[in-house]
């Protein structure tokens, strides 16, 4: 762990997605601090320019602070995107380590169920979701889970089948092992890292899943996010560039960051790029 710590250190790339990633987590942590209000308050006149009458990143439509919307928005977009990744990889992990291990029918059966939610695109999957179980972090996080497992359920049965004929496994099996022990202990830790690696990925693609829902207005109305920002901007490019250029920007920063810290552990985990 030591070893995988210290080279993910010496990753500039990684370093530097990192270093903005804990920025955008304070960000999240302190928003109710430097931000106290309600985001949806009007607290100065509509169209008020960055750096004017206080308002640093300026103001929208109806006077409401830009900063204080993105500093609220960010605690939303990790928060989804860090649960939906979550519920995805456990469902996803289930279903590839069953297929893989068990094979036979069994596992073929499951990768058909795998294939029928690839076969429909993942973002008119989650519109048709979230506008039939009603608009909601609920829905949301639920839409973005189902569309984000099967990923992560091939890759884990990929993993499975190169590992489970494996000398240490089979000795494992040898010594009278329970199927559940061989896969807890010895199978699923020596595929992680392929797994850990996906997450990170997936949850910059949840945020922008969640950003361009918001966007087309199915996002939580009871919520203020980087994408309903963007959305309500959208008729008043050239009259107002700050309402959509600052929530974009942040957008743009968060998932470069999570996908430059998923580069760097792709690097520092994966044996054969470190021996490169």
């Amino acid at each position: 762990m030591k070893a995988i710590v210290q080279s993910f250190l010496r990753h500039p790339s990684g370093m530097l997605g990192l270093v903005i990633l804990l920025a955008v987590i304070v960000l999240a942590v302190t928003a109710p601090v430097f931000f106290p209000g309600d985001p949806w308050d009007t607290v100065a006149a509509p169209f008020t320019p960055p750096q004017t009458d206080g308002m640093l990143l300026g103001s929208d439509s109806l006077g409401r602070d830009i900063a204080s919307g993105i500093a609220h928005g960010t605690r939303v977009s990790l928060m989804i995107g860090v649960i939906s990744t979550f519920v995805a990889l456990v469902i996803g992990v289930v279903v590839g380590a069953l297929s893989g291990y068990v094979g036979g029918r069994v596992g073929e059966w499951l990768m058909r169920f795998t294939e029928l939610f690839q076969t429909i695109p993942a973002f008119m999957l989650c519109i048709l979701l979230v506008a039939i179980l009603e608009p909601s972090i609920r829905t949301v996080v639920i839409a973005i889970a189902l569309v984000s497992w099967p990923q992560v359920a091939r890759l884990t049965r990929g993993e499975f089948l190169a590992l489970k004929e494996r000398e240490f496994v089979q000795a494992a099996r040898c010594q009278g092992e329970s199927p559940l022990s061989l896969i807890v202990r010895y199978i699923l830790p020596n595929a992680l890292s392929p797994i850990i690696v996906a997450g990170s990925l997936a949850v910059a693609s949840a945020i922008l899943i969640e950003s361009a829902l918001s966007f087309m207005g199915l996002g939580d109305p009871n919520l203020m996010s980087w994408g309903f920002m963007i959305g309500s901007a959208r008729t008043m490019l050239r009259q107002a560039w700050w309402m959509s250029f600052f929530p974009g920007l942040a957008i743009l920063l968060t998932v470069l960051a999570i996908n430059l810290v998923g580069e760097g552990l792709n690097d520092v985990l994966n044996p054969r790029i470190s021996r490169q």
